[in-house]
């Protein structure tokens, strides 16, 4: 049985995060992306590939060349996933500040 890799996984190397970044920018080859790291083309051809996987990436063809762009709706589900832990929080750290607030102006 294959298994396949999720979203969070992908997210969860820093290589590949700062793929998603560049390509967040604007579509690139995998040579170009390859370019902007300090490894081995195969490695980061293995990151997109993972990415891809996940459909973070999505590649287009234009001719000879392969482009690969971030897929935007893919990122929005991992948003949407985030947003109640990220409300959560905010709550928490909102309370925290009220709390240290009080403390110091009965100082």
């Amino acid at each position: 049985m294959e298994l396949r890799r999720d979203v969070f996984q992908a997210i969860a190397d820093p290589t590949r995060r700062a793929i998603l970044t560049l390509v967040a920018l604007h579509a690139m080859t995998p040579g170009a992306i390859a370019d902007q790291f300090d490894a081995t083309r195969q490695t980061i051809s293995r990151h997109i590939q993972v990415l891809a996987e996940c459909e973070l990436l999505r590649q287009v063809q234009n001719g000879r060349e392969i482009y690969y762009h971030l897929n935007a709706q893919k990122m929005k589900t991992i948003a949407d996933f985030l947003e109640p832990f990220r409300n959560l929080w905010d709550d928490r750290f909102n309370k925290l500040e009220a709390v240290m607030k009080q403390f110091k102006n009965k100082k």
